[in-house]
């Protein structure tokens, strides 16, 4: 059994003709622009073949399940995270995996500057599976074009469509750099969380506290925490708390009931159990030889 389309949940959109000679002399759209697009969530028994290629590259991005794609004569499987561009006009067939069809977002594009975007030779390429990939952004985006298009073909909104082609195709084309905008963005949340910490002394911050504050589930939060610093986040806060109570043991006359209090510890006895755990001595010692 064999299926160009016609799947549950699908959605696409093919542009007219007229809608396509719009685009091509549009100097805005020209270098760049979508003729079809689409989704097919798990896609069982999908297949196409076009022996004599295709007018326009075609877009193949498996976000799920896995299929395979057959261009010059060569055959790919596509698993998950993992996406294909066909050059026009080369021969190729593709299809879902039997036991694991595949969900694929596609499109259909074209323009001047298009083959800029292409991977020569074709080849699959995987993309990273961890948050710092932007999956769900890249998705966002092929959204953002289907949600546009779908409201009409008005001058601005294809223009519209066609930028934002750019950056979906842009974000396979560079995938280290559209990776690396989120690097720096946790690199920065992380930073922001030591600066609050330090802020926040007296309190009894969680992993929760700290993981709601930074918009992140509270493992890949601590993760991102551990691979900046080396140490966990309560680790950490707990080491500035013991690194300011030093501060006060040096430089206050405050009693270690008073600095327990200050710290946001409200027994000064598991204060001074977790000073002595940590420091090596109790606070009491640690005072007199300081």
């Amino acid at each position: 059994m064999k299926k160009k389309e016609g799947f549950k949940g699908q959605k696409s959109i093919v542009l007219p003709e007229l809608i396509r000679q719009e685009l091509v002399v549009n100097p805005l759209t020209s270098p760049l622009y979508i003729t079809d697009i689409g989704f097919y969530p798990k896609a069982a028994h999908h297949f196409r073949e076009r022996p004599g290629g295709c007018d326009e590259h075609v877009l193949i991005y498996c976000t799920e399940g896995s299929g395979w794609v057959e261009a010059d004569q060569k055959r790919f499987r596509i698993a998950r995270n993992t996406y294909f561009i066909i050059p026009r006009g080369t021969p190729h067939k593709y299809g879902a995996s039997e036991k694991e069809p595949w969900s694929i977002y596609w499109l259909h594009f074209a323009g001047e500057k298009a083959v800029l975007l292409l991977d020569i030779p074709a080849r699959p390429r995987e993309i990273d599976p961890t948050a710092l990939a932007r999956n769900s952004d890249r998705i966002m985006l092929f959204n953002e074009i289907y949600g546009n298009l779908e409201r009409g073909y008005s001058t601005e909104n294809l223009e519209y469509s066609s930028i934002c082609l750019w950056h979906m195709l842009g974000s396979f084309r560079y995938l280290s750099q559209f990776q690396t905008v989120m690097q720096v963005r946790h690199q920065d949340i992380i930073e922001a969380t030591v600066e609050y910490m330090n802020e926040n002394l007296g309190s009894s911050l969680s992993v929760k506290d700290l993981a709601d504050r930074a918009s992140l589930s509270q493992s890949h939060f601590s993760l991102l925490f551990r691979r900046k610093t080396g140490q966990t986040p309560l680790d950490f806060y707990t080491h500035l708390r013991l690194q300011h109570a030093c501060r006060l043991l040096e430089f206050s006359d405050l009693h270690i009931k008073e600095i327990a209090s200050e710290l946001g510890f409200d027994d000064p006895y598991y204060f001074s159990r977790l000073f002595h755990k940590v420091m090596g001595q109790p606070p009491t010692r640690y005072r007199a030889e300081h």
